[in-house]
């Protein structure tokens, strides 16, 4: 059996919906289910249900101003949720952990060579916007390797860029900048507000990567790749911010005014990934990634349906 932390997320949705359409078993755990924090009633769980896969994607996740706001908040509930979900696997005597990170785990830009390499994780400090929950990350990676290490834990990080897709946290000052933009215009829409303002110049670029293409590479990382070196398993198209913004304007057919506030953070200028180990290393092609336009066409389409009763909102 598998269990799925983080299983109400974005990612956690996709995911269960993929392992049903596969045929798995699987046990999806949310924060409404276990308080993974909590390390005793963690490993009770485990240790009751001793799924032999545990893809651990819960974190405590945030925008630029939340990361900013609270940074010890955000290293210590992870540092928490990840040793306790560790230590609840070795107890139910799991054959493997697939742990999700993201590419802000990755050093500020004068530290490193673009794209970003997967051995490149710990050559200097991350970008300062989001270092509590960046560096809580890396330690997850620290971890992995040291339980592989010491107890022959089959554990695995995966390293996914900026993610977007149904079921995605809408909430102001939480939000990704995807879903942020996407809530945005259409609330200016709906309101008939004649302009709307966006953090930044727009000028940084970004990759995007569809939730549902990540569940399912997810499996192929379950079945195909075990080593200790964690793998980038983002699309690397980059797309700066002020085209998204435009895109979803047509897609959600809002016409007022752009404003770009440039006396507020937009955080680095670009972080571009290398996903060649993925590649290389698994049956998965860069020809498998949803269409950019396909995948954001999809999400505004699922959120124009379900306004207000979408996470964040209601």
């Amino acid at each position: 059996m598998k269990l799925v932390t983080g299983a109400s997320g974005m990612l956690g949705v996709a995911l269960v919906n993929h392992l049903a359409e596969v045929g798995e078993a699987y046990l999806p755990l949310s924060s409404k289910d276990l308080d993974l924090r909590d390390y005793d009633a963690t490993k009770q769980v485990f240790a009751s249900h001793k799924p032999n896969t545990v893809f651990h994607l819960a974190a405590k996740v945030g925008g630029v101003r939340a990361n900013m706001d609270a940074p010890g908040d955000f290293y210590r509930d992870n540092i928490l949720i990840n040793t306790s979900v560790m230590d609840a696997c070795l107890l139910a005597d799991t054959e493997k952990i697939v742990s999700v990170l993201s590419t802000c785990v990755y050093p500020d830009e004068k530290w490193v060579k673009y794209p970003l390499t997967e051995e490149q994780l710990h050559v200097g400090p991350p970008h300062d916007s989001n270092f509590g929950y960046a560096f809580s990350k890396r330690m997850l990676e620290v971890q992995s390797r040291a339980y592989r290490r010491q107890h022959g834990l089959k554990s695995v990080c995966v390293i996914p860029n900026n993610l977007f897709g149904e079921h995605d946290n809408f909430a102001e000052g939480q939000s990704h900048v995807i879903p942020a933009l996407i809530r945005k215009v259409w609330e200016a829409k709906i309101r008939n507000q004649s302009s709307i303002t966006v953090w930044g110049d727009g000028k940084p670029l970004r990759e995007f990567t569809y939730s549902k293409d990540v569940a399912k590479i997810l499996r192929v990382i379950e079945l195909e790749y075990d080593d200790e070196t964690p793998v980038n398993i983002g699309c690397t198209q980059e797309r700066s911010i002020e085209s998204i913004v435009k895109m979803i304007c047509d897609l959600l057919e809002y016409d007022g005014k752009i404003v770009y506030d440039v006396s507020m953070p937009t955080g680095q200028n670009r972080k571009p990934s290398s996903n060649s180990l993925l590649l290389s290393s698994t049956s998965w092609k860069d020809v498998d990634y949803t269409p950019f336009e396909i995948a954001l066409s999809n999400t505004c389409e699922w959120f124009r349906l379900q306004y207000p009763k979408v996470r964040g909102i209601e």
